[in-house]
């Protein structure tokens, strides 16, 4: 058998100011900092003979390799992304990069950010707009009702907040569960 692998669909080609400048930074590091120092132990260790069982040879060429995929993805990712670096005219609905709270049926409220695929965290409630949640948000507006089927059951919310510009709220606790 082949190692046949699906086609993988294609994320939404959108990235924050900040999402982009994090890319950037991480190819910046990962060429001009940390390929030249591996680049270097590689040098070193090949000097000493018989690379066959030499650790720091075989590790250096292997960081070598996943450095050099990651250059090629952001190099690549970063030629074909679009910054969303203003809102939207109209900003009573919700688009890429807003800020929505939605409460639950038990009043509790979750906060989360519509990013792209590049910027997911849910550490910090960032939610890509390819997510269920993310497609059920799009396009919605204050005071209307997602629901979304979740390990088997339907969870509802409210969408009671949208909001463009991040407040120091969302910055420090994203979310008030």
């Amino acid at each position: 058998m082949g190692r046949y692998r699906p086609p993988v669909t294609r994320s939404a080609p959108y990235i924050t100011p900040e999402g982009a400048r994090a890319l950037r930074e991480e190819l910046h590091k990962l060429w001009k900092v940390e390929r030249p120092v591996v680049t270097a132990v590689v040098h070193e260790a090949a000097k000493n003979g018989d690379r066959s069982e030499n650790g720091d040879y075989i590790y250096g060429k292997k960081r070598l390799r996943e450095i050099d995929r990651r250059v090629r993805y952001l190099s690549k990712r970063l030629d074909e992304i679009t910054v969303v670096d203003r809102q939207p005219e109209d900003r009573d609905r919700i688009y890429f990069g807003a800020w929505v709270t939605l409460e639950d049926v038990h009043g509790n409220q979750h906060c989360f950010r519509l990013v792209g695929a590049d910027e997911i965290d849910p550490a910090q409630h960032k939610i890509s707009i390819d997510s269920p949640l993310g497609r059920q948000l799009l396009g919605k507006r204050l005071d209307d009702e997602i629901s979304l089927a979740i390990k088997g059951t339907t969870a509802q919310w409210l969408i009671s907040e949208i909001c463009y510009t991040p407040r120091a709220s969302n910055r420090e606790n994203p979310a008030a569960d």
